[in-house]
């Protein structure tokens, strides 16, 4: 065979990303390329009030035009997308990481230890983020650190099932069985062999859920339980266009548009690695 003939086709498979993995980079680095931008430059000031400019079409004043205060509506999506994106990375981290310790504990315990924190695990899922914020917020008070533990602890009970089920299958693994018989604690097999093995599914698994803590962040700031004004936030924007939407449809489009591309962005790039990581992939199957 000539060295310069075409891979065969299981080859192409292997080494092609899947078009929903393209599609989910390119729309997530757009908002992130957004939010760090907003870090050093916007069109104008997002907080700064011209009444005079108040309700001004897109086009009319700036590229998407003003809000009820004056305010450029471009520089308040992107600062948006700053606040919406540092919420939900934070919320996702930390309820990933508790919940995949809880997890992979679970795992490696079994037994009367496993039934009691899975089933808390059902309980705080019992209560989604709005309630539980809704509840931290009347002891803590609105904020961006009640929307962060909110979605937070939504977050646990997740992680925690995704990684107790990625786990267990690792453990009935030969080379797993090879480490208990040589005589290697649970702690060291969890840290060498049952992490290392199922964080492709972790990986997956958060950037799925960092479309829903965007989306929760949004309803939160929608209530009025997520960063106070004036810091910019998309649900807040959806909130203040409520009054406007005969007079400026604008001022609920563009963030709702913005919110949902967000999350269709995440979404896809998370279906995408999973493809792209799925092992039977490489088979051609």
């Amino acid at each position: 065979m000539s060295a310069l003939a075409a891979p065969p086709a299981a080859a192409r498979r292997r080494t092609a990303l899947p078009a929903r993995l393209v599609a989910g980079l390119a729309i997530t680095g757009l908002l992130v390329g957004m939010a760090l931008l907003s870090l050093v430059w916007t069109p104008l000031p997002p907080t700064k009030i011209a009444i005079l400019a108040k309700l001004k079409a897109p086009l009319e004043h700036g590229l998407l035009g003003t809000d009820h205060f004056g305010r450029d509506v471009l520089s308040m999506l992107m600062a948006g997308a700053r606040n919406s994106l540092s919420v939900a990375l934070s919320a996702v981290a930390l309820g990933g990481a508790v919940g995949t310790l809880v997890g992979v504990g679970v795992a490696a315990c079994r037994g009367t230890v496993e039934a009691l924190l899975m089933r808390a695990c059902d309980v705080i899922f019992a209560f989604p983020p709005i309630v539980s914020a809704m509840m931290l917020g009347a002891l803590l008070g609105p904020g961006r650190l009640t929307a962060i533990v909110a979605i937070a602890v939504f977050m646990v009970p997740v992680f925690a099932r995704v990684t107790r089920g990625a786990a267990l299958q690792i453990w009935s693994r030969d080379y797993v069985m090879a480490a208990r018989g040589a005589g290697k604690a649970g702690p060291a097999i969890t840290v060498e062999h049952v992490l290392p093995n199922i964080s492709g599914q972790i990986i997956v698994q958060a950037t799925i859920q960092l479309g829903l803590a965007i989306l929760t962040e949004a309803g939160l700031s929608f209530l009025g339980l997520g960063a106070p004004p004036p810091a910019p936030s998309w649900g807040r924007m959806l909130a203040d266009a409520q009054t406007y939407l005969a007079q400026a449809p604008w001022l609920a489009v563009v963030p709702g548009a913005t919110i949902a591309l967000a999350v269709l962005g995440l979404n896809l790039l998370g279906d995408g690695l999973r493809d792209h990581l799925d092992p039977r992939r490489s088979l051609g199957r």
